[in-house]
């Protein structure tokens, strides 16, 4: 009878090296899904923005088309005016603000001349509607030794 001892092969390290490097994958995957999340919630935030400005241009270049023509502006739109002199031309400035989102509006300036051939855009500008607040409750180091 020959008996010859075998022994099993090692198997150990390499289990360990799997099983790290499943482990690795993993976590990988893991966070790739939460950074596609992020990225996705960000393009959402992203594309909301961008429709409701695009919204409020339309609607302001309705209000516009309004006053060119001289067709009634939409109720929900309030247009202020004053007239300007100009030499010999006279021309009335209108402005009025369309709303964005709750803190942001878009307000409008344009001057069309009484004639209501000619108008320039003055201003078409997105801006804050909110109120800004200071915060100062952070106890920073004056520079002063203790």
């Amino acid at each position: 009878m020959d008996k010859r001892r075998s022994s099993p092969p090692a198997v150990g390290g390499a289990s360990l090296l799997v099983v790290f490097a499943v482990l690795c994958l993993t976590v990988f995957a893991l966070l790739s899904l939460t950074t596609v999340q992020a990225d996705v919630r960000m393009a959402d935030a992203s594309a909301k923005a961008v429709t409701d400005y695009y919204a409020a241009d339309c609607k302001a270049q309705e209000v516009l088309a309004c006053l060119r023509t001289g067709a009634p502006t939409p109720e929900d739109v309030s247009v202020g005016w004053s007239n300007a002199l100009y030499g010999d031309w006279v021309e009335r400035i209108y402005y009025y603000t369309i709303p964005i989102t709750d803190r942001q509006d878009l307000e409008v300036e344009v001057a069309i001349g009484l004639d209501r051939a000619d108008y320039e855009i003055l201003r078409w500008q997105a801006v804050s509607s909110g109120e800004w607040e200071i915060d100062d409750s952070l106890e920073l180091w004056d520079g002063t030794p203790f």
